[in-house]
């Protein structure tokens, strides 16, 4: 007998519609997005041509040993939320817990926001392939706002009109998307493997033997920007009230996921190195000039408009990222406010589509703002205030879990435990500490960490909830 779990979202209004399929497809549609195409030549250009590989294996390897994690949290607690429900019942509703749930909402304010904005301003520079103006200022007293920035808010607000209708609707519209996500990765890798065959065969590019210590710091931050083209093999658990049978679904959704885009990436960095032999000296140059570098790739094996075709296909892959991570994220402010820990405005749910389109549209709006910022430095932020405040907090939380309520039913028990968990931490400390300027990072981490939480003791005396309970 399937394990059956209460869900207060039902009476909410959201149903259980998410199977096996879908699941894989949501995971792999935010996965495989604008990074991989921008960030490819960031990777082979820190770690080195020989190194470069290993990055994206390391990264694998966290991405499973925390998938794990993840996989037994969403199976015991399948909600809408994702990390939202799993710090609160870990770390206790009436206590710890919901400082650590508003905090992660808090940080997910920015955070989130930042990605579909990071992801539509990568579209929008693919956009300018095809159109070179785009970069230009429409207006002379404000030359740091371009064509480009209102393409990228423009993009934002078509996805969040694709995404306010109901969820079969959504379904389907993403495996049209994924369709085009797999034809641009597999032209990319067949683009590369051809051009080597047309140049003398696959060779390794010659690189420099580095010192110990610098090959260690190059490789962690490859293995940074490698961990951040992984992420969203957790995506379901954000859709965790909506999955069929989650105690199956959200578990194998995962694994399945990383296993298969680890797959595609590695293939990807092995298919581009031949043709990346000067990768170090494009490092700086913009995204335009980046994505050009894999257009360039299959034009050289192919033609002119294979170049052309290649770069229409990431523009699409980038647009199925961002629908992607919007359809997630947008479910944790609509938890939060449900439990009144965030505005209970972003609470309701369409009585039509069933789905929690104020919270929807909130996220959509603010990610249109962060559009008209420079978001140079974004990938690095992100990571870092994610693995402080959301990733950490679980893989600890997950331990303390298993001594404290020893009980609780697990659907899915990590296996090999505690390594996985431990394996997962000791991976993001490798790539927090081992690169330059760490404590840059580290210290906007620690911003947010202390702006949410003074936010949070104001609202916690003002509600009376913990630390501030009434004395019984």
């Amino acid at each position: 007998m399937a394990y059956e779990h209460p869900s207060p979202e039902h009476s909410a209004g959201l149903q259980r519609r998410i199977g096996l399929g879908s699941a894989v497809l949501f995971n792999m549609l935010e996965m495989i997005g604008v990074g991989p195409f921008i960030t490819l030549p960031l990777i082979i250009a820190a770690a080195g041509a020989r190194l470069s590989v290993w990055a994206w294996i390391l990264g694998a390897a966290i991405a499973v040993a925390d998938g794990l994690v993840w996989a037994e949290l969403g199976a015991a607690f399948p909600r809408a939320g994702g990390s939202y429900a799993f710090l609160r019942e870990i770390y206790g509703p009436e206590r710890a817990g919901n400082w650590l749930s508003f905090l992660f909402v808090w940080q997910l304010s920015f955070s989130a926001p930042l990605s579909i904005a990071s992801g539509c301003i990568g579209l929008s520079s693919f956009l300018g392939y095809f159109w070179p103006h785009l970069d230009d200022a429409p207006l002379r007293a404000l030359p740091m706002l371009h064509y480009s920035n209102f393409a990228a808010a423009g993009a934002c607000l078509l996805v969040t009109a694709l995404l306010y209708r109901n969820l079969s609707s959504i379904t389907r519209l993403a495996w049209v998307l994924f369709a085009g996500v797999m034809a641009a990765i597999a032209g990319v890798i067949t683009s590369g493997f051809s051009h080597a065959a047309a140049t003398g065969g696959w060779h390794m590019p010659a690189s420099p033997a580095l010192p110990a210590a610098l090959a260690a710091g190059g490789l962690a931050q490859a293995t940074l920007i490698a961990t951040y083209d992984y992420w969203g093999y957790y995506n379901i658990t954000f859709l965790g009230s909506e999955a069929k049978r989650p105690e199956r679904t959200i578990p194998r959704a995962i694994l399945i996921s990383v296993v298969l885009v680890s797959a595609f990436y590695i293939a990807m960095n092995l298919a581009a190195l031949p043709s990346l032999r000067n990768v170090a000296a494009h490092a700086t140059e913009s995204d335009m000039m980046r994505v050009r570098l894999v257009a360039n790739i299959a034009q050289s094996a192919f033609g002119h408009w294979a170049g052309y075709t290649i770069a229409s296909l990431v523009l699409w892959t980038a647009f199925a990222s961002v629908f992607s991570l919007l359809l997630g994220y947008s479910r944790v402010p609509y938890a939060a406010a449900r439990d009144g820990n965030y505005f209970r405005f972003l609470a309701a749910v369409h009585p039509r589509h069933g789905i929690p389109h104020r919270s929807l549209v909130a996220l959509g709006l603010v990610a249109m703002i962060f559009c008209f910022f420079s978001l140079a430095q974004v990938i690095t932020m992100l990571v870092i205030t994610r693995i402080l405040l959301q990733f950490f907090l679980q893989q600890f939380g997950v331990m303390l879990l298993r001594v404290q309520r020893p009980d609780l039913a697990r659907p899915f028990r990590i296996p090999l435990y505690p390594l996985p968990p431990l394996a997962a931490m000791a991976g993001f400390l490798f790539i927090l500490v081992n690169r330059a300027h760490a404590w840059g990072g580290l210290a906007v981490a620690g911003l947010i960490a202390v702006t949410g939480t003074a936010i949070y003791l104001f609202r916690a005396r003002q509600m009376g909830q913990w630390p501030f309970l009434p004395v019984e």
